[in-house]
């Protein structure tokens, strides 16, 4: 690109400073405050079900209906998908800073009043639940597209895999944070509300104070927002937004020069040079000429995100479900409400401190040295090699005795989710699009892997149903029962293997040099000849 690039070599070639682990802990809060808030909803819906849909005289505690379980674990992830896809495009739009903070103050505003609610009434309080959910994942939807495209512009090329996809790890910390929250809080309330276990009393198993649990856990997940609102109002804009799409090169050189705290020095030429080479660069996402350079790759990162999100939002909101079937959590009826929340948020944390957390950091550490594709390829093979290995003797894994090593195959499914596709996807859709459209393209992948998300969350809770239907859950249809249900999680995952040969390596590249947004005019004006538009 000659001189008129100067702020953006600057920035690819960049050692590593305290602004590049500023951008991760801002941007990461946010991403560990949408974790949180996604997968705390599993902890609390058994205890919902308890609490608000009570039968008298039955032998198993309320459970929520199919209807409303499915509104409740689904309901955030209609939100996410509507708000990756508006924020996205916003991003673009407007910039990324501007909308960074309106999606921080909604999640905030959500997450605290989705644990009130107007009434005792179930319906209310339920429909209460699911309005604000959908508006809280709004919020986190807009912050996948922000969060991952402003860490990728601010980033060096050395190791810019590393800093997204750190960002991306701060997920796994939510997880882990919700889980140990909810141990902690239903801990406290178990010693100060002593309850029977629902098989000796019925009603007195759910105490009146367990109404507190579930929403207590749900609003505290504000808080990790809220301590970084000030410090994400402070970032200044990306320096390619400003310098490529809003086309102030001086004013991006000196952004990143205060950030940087060094002399860049460009030429007051700039400006009019970014101008004369961006104009024949303008194709938006509705062209030949997007499609002919970006449709493949548009297609591999939003159908390996669509494919990795049925596996893997179907496992995470479903634990409880799988580890009740083996037996790893006690029948509900020989516990108390609260109890039941610990030993499911007990699960949960386990999971999240042996897979969860260190698979995504084997990706920070090794996306840079082995590359994206490399990673994607071995974690989605070894997610169908897993979930085969869960599947076909999933009988044996019931018996007694045969528990711990269904946990051991199950947990190295999420470790080779997040140091596999669970990471990459976040990280490539940020660094294979041009600049003017990378938030609005990342905004669409993250958009697919939320309707396999949802596809995941509610055909899981209806698949995984026994095949007989006096065993199912009240309400439920008979399903296909775990077993097969596994079987087509493993065939899911072996898809997403052939797809990821779509998406191309960004290892050592540059932004620019990914989306070929610097080609000079000569090339530009060849590339025109060759597409009709």
């Amino acid at each position: 690109m000659g001189g008129d690039m100067k702020v953006l070599n600057a920035l690819d070639s960049a050692k590593t400073q305290w602004y590049h682990f500023t951008a991760i802990i801002i941007a990461g809060m946010g991403f560990f405050t949408d974790a949180y808030d996604l997968f705390c909803i599993s902890l609390v819906t058994k205890l919902l079900g308890r609490i608000y849909y009570h039968v008298d005289g039955s032998s198993k505690p309320g459970s929520l209906p199919p209807n409303v379980s499915t509104a409740v674990n689904g309901v955030a992830f209609c939100g996410t998908l509507a708000g990756q896809l508006f924020f996205g495009w916003l991003g673009d739009k407007m910039g990324r800073k501007k909308v960074y903070g309106m999606t921080l103050m909604l999640m905030c505003i959500c997450s605290i009043a989705s644990g009130l609610s107007f009434s005792r009434d179930p319906k209310t309080v339920m429909a209460t639940l699911c309005f604000f959910r959908f508006w809280l994942g709004f919020g986190i939807g807009g912050d996948y597209p922000l969060s991952a495209t402003i860490m990728s512009e601010y980033a060096n090329k050395k190791t810019r895999g590393a800093f997204i996809a750190a960002v991306f790890a701060m997920q796994g910390f939510g997880i882990l944070a919700g889980g140990i929250f909810a141990i902690i809080i239903s801990a406290a309330f178990e010693a100060s509300f002593k309850a029977p276990p629902y098989q000796v009393d019925p009603l007195g198993s759910t105490v009146p104070q367990a109404d507190y649990v579930w929403r207590i856990i749900l609003m505290v997940g504000s808080l990790p927002a809220l301590l970084t609102y000030y410090w994400r109002m402070k970032m200044p804009e990306t320096a390619r937004y400003t310098a490529l799409v809003a086309k102030n090169v001086k004013q991006a050189t000196a952004d990143m020069e205060k950030v940087m705290q060094v002399d860049i020095g460009t030429e007051q030429k700039e400006p009019a040079a970014v101008s004369t080479v961006k104009s024949g660069n303008e194709f938006g996402l509705f062209t030949k000429k997007f499609l002919t350079r970006h449709g493949l790759h548009l297609l591999g990162t939003t159908s390996t995100w669509f494919l990795l999100d049925i596996a893997y939002y179907s496992q995470n909101l479903f634990q409880k479900d799988i580890f009740s079937a083996i037996g790893w959590i006690p029948a509900a009826k020989t516990m108390n409400a609260i109890e039941e929340v610990q030993k499911i948020a007990r699960a949960q944390t386990l999971i999240a401190l042996c897979s969860t957390v260190p698979g995504y950091w084997f990706t920070v550490f090794l996306i840079d040295r082995i590359g994206r594709f490399t990673i994607q390829l071995i974690g989605f093979t070894m997610m169908t090699v897993f979930m085969f290995a869960l599947a076909i003797p999933y009988h044996h894994w019931t018996l007694p005795g045969n528990h711990i090593g269904f946990v051991v195959l199950y947990s190295l499914t999420f470790f080779f989710a997040n140091f596999g596709p669970n990471a990459t996807t976040f990280v490539v859709s940020a660094e294979i699009f041009p600049a003017r459209l990378r938030s609005t393209c990342h905004g669409i992948s993250a958009a697919c892997g939320k309707v396999g998300a949802m596809v995941g969350a509610f055909g899981f809770l209806y698949l995984a149903q026994p095949q007989d239907k006096t065993k199912a859950d009240a309400g439920y249809p008979a399903g296909i029962g775990v077993r097969n249900s596994l079987i087509v999680l493993g065939v899911v995952n072996l898809l997403g293997l052939f797809f990821t040969f779509l998406v191309p390596e960004s290892k050592g590249k540059s932004l620019e040099e990914m989306s070929r947004e610097n080609e000079d005019s000569t090339e530009e004006g060849a590339d025109n000849k060759t597409v009709p538009v």
